[in-house]
């Protein structure tokens, strides 16, 4: 079995007992989880070349805040590439419209730590320049009823030009959520 696999099931076992705690306690507000197409060749960054999927995991916490015709969520995510690409790890404020229709649009910023390259010495794996980077996810998300939703996700890390190289990294997929 590849790392990220095992990796991936590591973290949700962690995660089991961790998500029925704060479930019981009110903090947990739904966890998402998704296939995603790495590095997606003409979005944001402009160009590809890692490869392979990504397999996402994310929570959105309870405590909110109003904004506007919204609210504000913090978010705690983790991107595990099945390939040799950038695996990232990101917690983000996150907007989402809050409204009786069954589609509803977010959007997020927050920070990434990823195990990428600072400076690839190859062709095969993007330059991030930092250590840190930006994390600005999009989703379009469809409530199939109070507790089940489905997605397109978007998400973009870079450096956000404060670095040099920054080459950037988009991801692009389907999330499935499961709202407490």
């Amino acid at each position: 079995m590849n790392k990220p696999i095992v990796a991936l099931i590591s973290v949700l076992a962690v995660l089991a007992p961790i998500k029925g705690s704060l479930a019981a306690n009110g903090l947990l507000q739904e966890v998402k989880l998704g296939v995603l197409q790495h590095d997606v060749d003409g979005m944001w960054s402009g160009f590809r070349r890692e490869s392979g999927y990504d397999f996402n995991v994310e929570v959105v916490l309870q405590p909110s805040v109003s904004f506007g015709p919204g609210t504000v969520r913090p978010a705690i995510g983790l991107s595990m590439n099945d390939s040799s690409g950038t695996n990232r790890f990101y917690v983000d404020a996150r907007w989402e419209l809050e409204t009786t229709s069954k589609f509803r649009p977010s959007i997020g910023l927050g920070v990434a730590a990823h195990d990428g390259e600072i400076r690839s010495p190859d062709r095969q794996h993007k330059s991030l320049g930092a250590d840190l980077l930006f994390h600005i996810p999009v989703e379009f998300i469809y409530r199939v009823d109070t507790h089940h939703a489905v997605s397109v996700y978007f998400d973009h890390v870079s450096n956000g030009s404060l670095g040099d190289p920054n080459e950037g990294l988009d991801s692009l997929g389907l999330r499935y959520g499961y709202r407490y």
